[in-house]
């Protein structure tokens, strides 16, 4: 039964991040681990509502207010055990994930004058601290299926999909065309936000559990689609949505010094895992521009604070949104159209709201020397967003360095998928059907490929769903496994 007074006695509390002139200078995590009794005291505030809007915030439906009430009494094996139920990496969403289940939370009403929700993305994270601290226990199952899946990517939706796949006897192997497993977790995320070794102690339990990665493999020229189809009785793509969006169309493009958010994030994240030692995109002494204004902005503009910018300056086409939730447009439990400040907005730079480039501007040798901006106003036109300018607003803005952080545009057009004779939609990403399996008889599709760019907890719901299909059409018996008791027998050191 959980405390009924918990939210009177304490306030949303999260814990202190690590001070701006010490975390700007290494790439280690903004969020230090909390103590235990500030996390204790935040999960106390649930207060197991008849009606958990939690659930429905979270697409993977954790089971919050139960984990709360282990953490609140500290029982944090059962707490890990209650989280992972649901949840294949809270390591992972813990760190990353915006918590739509906060803002759907009925603490947060009122919004800060009601005390705010409680910090359920934080308590998160300190259980799946606790649990790697403990020793993440291997599962392998306890019979082979006889079976064998091929995953081809191996971001949040292949990993989730491929640990429930080994856990039910399945053989499964992971493809990565990158030298290392984790898709944009390893190298589109900067450390700062997730150090690496998280992800390595997943996967070493991943490992003994069975599963089988491959790393540099393109899949759809080192291994066709009839290799495929020989090798493995089913396959999942789940290769993400990684083609950038640009604009081709506005004027100076072709300059150098612009470059898509991804070609300065990808080496800046090697370089910190010691893979390389210089990038092609430093923001050293630079005056940096970054164009858009979500978590991919975010990033570049903790990256470029770290290689040491001149200056820098966030632009978004939007106006600047309230501080808190209006209650019009987006009613609670709704996810909310609010100000969303990172911990690299902490650490400085300028945001620019409500503008647009029109130009980039450069020198006679080719070299980015400003972006032209104006005013603009984002507006609906027979249902078609339009960016209408402020007539007389122009002027320009210093800048060596444009990373454009606008989103993505669905999944890569790649020979794999000729291969198999799919198409991507409109959309460009992969239809499924209720099961899904693509057009292509027994090969399947989740996360961002499917989807299109969205949260990862979007992701590992979707690996876990295709699992269950899979595991379905594999016509293997029984449901996936649950899992065991988290203080079973850990990994070995």
């Amino acid at each position: 039964m959980p405390d009924p007074n918990g939210f009177l006695r304490y306030e949303r509390q999260l814990p202190k991040r690590r001070p701006v002139p010490v975390r700007i200078m290494d790439w280690k995590e903004v969020y230090p681990p909390a103590g235990e009794e500030l996390i204790r005291d935040q999960a106390t505030r649930c207060m197991d509502c008849g009606i958990p809007f939690c659930h429905d915030g979270c697409p993977l439906g954790n089971r919050i207010p139960d984990w709360n009430d282990l953490v609140r009494t500290q029982q944090w094996p059962a707490a890990a055990d209650a989280l992972h139920a649901t949840n294949n990496f809270p390591e992972f969403t813990g760190r990353l994930c915006p918590a739509p289940c906060e803002a759907a939370c009925v603490l947060g009403i009122g919004g800060s004058a009601g005390g705010g929700p409680v910090t359920i993305k934080q308590v998160e994270v300190e259980i799946a601290n606790h649990a790697f601290g403990a020793g993440l226990v291997p599962q392998p199952a306890p019979a082979s299926s006889g079976k064998s899946v091929a995953i081809v990517g191996s971001g949040p939706a292949g990993l989730a999909a491929a640990q429930q796949l080994a856990r039910a006897g399945h053989a499964v192997t992971v493809y990565e065309r990158d030298d290392r497993i984790g898709g944009l977790l390893r190298y589109g995320i900067p450390d700062f936000k997730i150090e690496k070794h998280v992800i390595d102690t997943r996967l070493a339990q991943m490992s003994a559990e069975g599963v089988e990665f491959q790393t540099g493999v393109d899949v759809g020229a080192d291994i066709t689609a009839d290799d495929l189809r020989e090798r493995y009785d089913a396959v999942l793509l789940a290769a993400g949505a990684l083609a950038g969006r640009d604009t081709p169309e506005t004027p100076g493009r072709h300059l150098k010094g612009v470059h898509l958010a991804m070609e300065h994030l990808v080496p800046a994240n090697r370089i910190v895992a010691g893979l390389q030692d210089t990038t092609p995109i430093d923001a050293h002494g630079k005056h940096v521009v970054i164009i858009g204004g979500g978590d991919t902005g975010a990033d570049c503009l903790g990256v470029a604070h770290r290689q040491g910018a001149a200056s820098i300056t966030q632009l978004d086409q939007y106006p600047l949104p309230p501080e808190e939730r209006t209650g019009v447009k987006d009613p609670w439990p709704t996810w909310p159209l609010i100000l969303r400040n990172y911990a690299a907005h902490e650490e400085g730079g300028d945001r620019v709201f409500g503008v647009a480039v029109q130009e980039f501007v450069g020198d006679t040798d080719g070299n980015l020397t400003a972006v032209r901006i104006a005013e603009v106003s984002v507006q609906r036109v027979d249902g078609v967003r339009t960016v209408v300018v402020t007539p007389g607003t122009e002027r320009e803005l210093r800048a060596d360095l444009v990373l454009l952080a606008i989103g993505f545009d669905g999944t890569e057009d790649q020979p794999l998928l000729t291969q198999f004779g799919l198409r991507r939609n409109r959309r460009n990403v992969l239809d499924a059907d209720q099961g899904w399996q693509t057009g292509a008889p027994g090969v399947f599709v989740a996360g961002d490929m499917h989807k299109g760019a969205s949260l990862i907890v979007w992701a590992i719901a979707e690996g876990r769903a295709a699992a269950a299909a899979i595991h379905s059409y594999l016509g293997a018996a029984g449901e996936l496994p649950a899992p065991v008791r988290s203080d079973s027998q850990p990994l070995s050191a």
